[in-house]
């Protein structure tokens, strides 16, 4: 007859007691009920673990023997499938490293070629100055040139010697985490790559990003609106508040004020590497009030407490079928400032603030105390109200995951 859930809780006695088909129900002398699953293979006799009694039912032990004694009839032993599964989670487990763990492990192993100590403190003192805000924490497997960029830049035309010693030691402990199995594909710190195509005559080539016309916004935001996913609520936000990629996929749960509509971006994930508050309209709030909870990050990603790739938005402009000459994330920026220039009369420093651009020149900014706040609150209300009235929606906030 098998056995029952009644049954099942009257049994105290050690010993293993037979369901069917190789199923059992195992009690210890301490009382403990676990399922177990018997079968022969080879012709020794195998005794597979189930699970215990209080996170299985009956039926799900019996389900559980079921897809078990399935493997064996294609011809392979579940138990041990089950370890070699293990040990391969464990084995992608072990080659996860930052790039800090990387640098420092890099550092361990080759600091005996320094025959300058000074010169060996610098090794990690220029990461930990330059590289490390940015990507720190990042897994080596998911930094690209992007990321690269963003570092160089700040120092590529003021500090050019620097930010090449620092290019060839992102380099070099990237390279090292490849041999190590840590990351796979090209170096994106190599030189002679995108790099070269990026970085001319020790300044940044200036490339202007494709950007969607404001006209044409309307139709965008509606379109993109209907559609579910973290990512596309992350681009949402990110053309309403015009910040940058990195500072969208970046932003966390601390950094943000619901009550008082303020996202603020500390300087570690700024460009000029200073503090930006970002004031927040009422649709953007309603974005992030609808976000799921899943840990400290806002915008999170596929696998557990990580955020969104930096393509991740890219691919929704993709999935939209915008391709990137006609417009691009980043773009958006350049969308909102011909629209602030052209359709409203806030002065360009307001404007310039609201994109987190530095001022240029050094008189004006010594003298600039404030961040201009109040004026932005209301220029972000009106790009906010441009957004949603010209393309016909209302509030239509659909917190569901989708694969990014």
């Amino acid at each position: 007859m098998g056995l029952t859930v009644k049954g099942i809780a009257k049994t105290t006695a050690a010993g293993r007691y037979r369901d069917d088909k190789g199923l059992y129900l195992q009690v210890t002398k301490t009382g403990a009920k676990s399922w177990v699953l018997r079968y022969e293979r080879e012709g020794k006799e195998r005794m597979m673990g189930l699970g215990p009694l209080h996170a299985f039912t009956l039926e799900e032990a019996r389900e559980r023997a079921r897809l078990a004694r399935q493997k064996l009839a294609d011809g392979i032993d579940p138990l041990a499938d089950r370890e070699r599964e293990r040990s391969e989670r464990e084995l992608a487990k072990s080659r996860v490293i930052t790039f800090k763990d990387a640098a420092e492990g890099y550092f361990e192993m080759h600091k005996g070629r320094w025959k300058n100590e000074k010169h060996a403190a610098q090794f990690l003192s220029t990461l930990e100055a330059y590289a490390y805000p940015t990507i720190a924490k990042l897994s080596v497997a998911d930094i690209d040139t992007a990321h690269i960029i963003e570092i160089l830049d700040p120092i590529w035309a003021t500090k050019n010697e620097t930010a090449s010693r620092v290019r060839g030691r992102i380099e070099n402990v990237l390279a090292w985490s490849t041999i190590r199995g840590h990351r796979t594909g090209d170096n994106p710190a190599r030189w002679q790559g995108h790099l070269s195509t990026a970085m001319v005559n020790g300044k940044r080539q200036v490339r202007n990003h494709p950007a969607l016309p404001y006209g044409e916004l309307g139709t965008f935001v509606s379109a993109l609106r209907q559609r579910e996913g973290i990512a596309a609520r992350a681009l949402e936000f990110a053309i309403l508040t015009a910040a940058r990629t990195g500072e969208i996929i970046g932003a966390t749960w601390s950094e943000v004020d619901l009550d008082e509509a303020v996202w603020t971006v500390p300087a570690g994930r700024m460009k000029a590497r200073k503090e930006h508050r970002v004031p927040l309209t009422a649709r953007a709030v309603e974005i992030l009030r609808n976000m799921p909870r899943e840990g400290d990050i806002i915008f999170v990603g596929a696998k557990k407490d990580t955020a969104i790739s930096n393509m991740s938005m890219a691919a929704v402009l993709k999935r939209m079928g915008v391709e990137p000459q006609r417009a691009t994330v980043h773009g958006f920026r350049s969308t909102f400032r011909d629209w602030a220039a052209e359709q409203t009369a806030y002065p360009s420093d307001v404007v310039e603030m609201a994109l987190a651009h530095t001022i240029k020149n050094k008189v004006e900014a010594a003298y600039r105390r404030g961040d201009l706040f109040d004026k932005r609150q209301r220029l972000m209300e009106e790009w906010a109200n441009f957004c949603a009235t010209a393309s016909g929606t209302g509030s239509n906030v659909t917190p569901i995951r989708e694969a990014l």
